[in-house]
């Protein structure tokens, strides 16, 4: 997903042209400022995390990238070293790990061995305790439920392989070109909200019949994300490749075509607005989950003992500060105006007489299974190593929103002992933090970015 075209992006009203990639002052939609995000990210969280993203859980990620592309068949393969994923062997992921990825806690392992030896046998085994038959129901509810914002992949599947995602970094890989516009092209589409009989336009935000209605918040949360990716690549981008070696490095000129005020007529500022908004969203999420991570049965299990305690004491000190963020945003805000539509878009009925929040409901589903299938798009992708990042980054933002999207079910949590109403896979976990981690890498970069503009101006 590189050369990603978002110069050619589809733009609302234009701003006045802003001199230079730099964006400051206050973000649309909330009251929090791009300087506080910038001190409070650079210094008192980054470093942190990106601690905890080194430690072997997080590490190690679970994808199959082998899965078909449901939309269409012509899918040009990068064919270029950098774009291959290379997997890890067997022995080198911890057996912790591997054992069903460690599902919930330490403490329900042995029900949880019980529940997926029931399943297999195809049914619910009455020789087992009450409490196990209650436990094989719930976690298979779960696990089937619709609450969840991205098509998971099957890591069951014998296509499916562990990557360490510290060999295989997110960078400029030379993936570029028409499948990058058509990949990038249909995932905007997705932000139109529109009867399924209309024909999607290829500039999905450029039909003037009002067919296609954008959704603010769902629109600026891809653009962050556009905006993310793109700020990686031009921060890891192939300076130099010869039979010696491959260096690289911060690509300025990329990153001010991409972002520039002057050179993108105004949208760039707008798309590193957009990039904020992301990170104000996700770093809500994790500050709303941090009762889940509290309970004292939760662990980062990896098999390793000591490891194990000092990871999640460290994730429970970068969440305490996340909590403490000044400046969060109002997830009550996110879709501001008409009750019904926005409990319409965040998959929820409404009780006409209450106008209180039924659960989720099939025929309100619209925001939910529009970003379902942002995720599916994602094995659409021909650059292997892109693919990765985009299914990680699409499943982080999704399990973010659905944090954020189950408040209630978070409070109601039982404080030790699994909880059966609200859960997160391992898979969630991993790419929940290593998500986030991509978006403040981001803003860092940013700052990187600024220093070097200097330096030669």
């Amino acid at each position: 997903m590189q050369d990603t075209g978002q110069n050619q992006q589809p733009s609302g009203q234009k701003q006045q042209p802003v001199q230079g990639p730099g964006v400051s002052g206050y973000l649309d939609d909330c009251t929090c400022d791009v300087e506080t995000i910038d001190k409070f990210n650079n210094y008192r969280l980054f470093p942190r995390l990106q601690k905890l993203l080194e430690s072997d859980y997080f590490r190690y990620y679970k994808v199959n990238l082998k899965r078909p592309c449901p939309f269409w068949n012509d899918i040009s393969q990068c064919g270029r070293r950098d774009c291959a994923v290379k997997p890890c062997q067997s022995d080198e992921v911890p057996d912790g790990i591997k054992s069903a990825s460690y599902k919930y806690s330490e403490e329900a392992n042995n029900l949880i061995e019980e529940c997926e030896q029931a399943e297999r046998l195809g049914a619910v085994d009455e020789s087992l305790s009450e409490e196990t038959q209650k436990a094989v129901l719930q976690w298979t509810k779960h696990d089937d439920s619709s609450d969840n914002f991205c098509e998971a992949d099957d890591i069951q599947s014998p296509d499916a392989e562990y990557v360490d995602l510290l060999l295989n970094p997110e960078r400029y890989t030379g993936y570029k070109g028409p499948d990058t516009w058509k990949i990038w092209n249909v995932i905007y589409e997705e932000n139109c909200f529109k009867p399924q009989t209309i024909k999607r336009p290829l500039n999905p935000l450029a039909s003037g019949q009002g067919l296609c209605v954008e959704k603010r918040a769902f629109y600026r949360l891809i653009s962050g994300l556009h905006a993310s990716i793109n700020v990686h690549l031009s921060a890891r981008y192939l300076l130099q490749d010869t039979w010696l070696e491959k260096k690289w490095g911060h690509n300025i000129t990329e990153f001010q075509q991409r972002f520039d005020g002057v050179l993108t007529e105004g949208e760039g500022p707008r798309r590193l607005k957009n990039l904020y908004f992301l990170y104000l969203i996700e770093l809500r999420a994790l500050s709303k989950v941090l009762p889940f991570f509290e309970r004292p049965d939760f662990q980062l299990f990896t098999g390793n003992k000591i490891q194990d305690a000092e990871n999640k004491k460290l994730l429970l000190e970068i969440l305490h500060e996340i909590k403490s963020f000044p400046l969060h945003f109002d997830e009550n805000s996110f879709f501001a105006g008409d009750k019904k539509e926005a409990h319409k878009l965040k998959g929820h009925a409404v009780d006409e007489s209450t106008s209180e929040r039924v659960r989720w409901s099939p025929h309100h589903e619209d925001f939910r299974l529009h970003f379902r299938n942002i995720s599916r798009i994602m094995d659409c992708v021909g650059c292997f190593k892109c693919r990765l990042w985009g299914k990680l980054q699409t499943q982080g933002l999704g399990t973010a929103l659905k944090i954020l999207f189950s408040e209630k079910l978070i409070a109601n949590m039982p404080e030790s002992g699994p909880s059966y109403e609200f859960q997160l896979t391992r898979q969630e976990i991993v790419s929940l933090f290593n998500a986030f981690g991509r978006i403040s890498t981001s803003v860092k970069e940013l700052e990187n970015f600024r220093n070097l503009l200097q330096n030669i101006h």
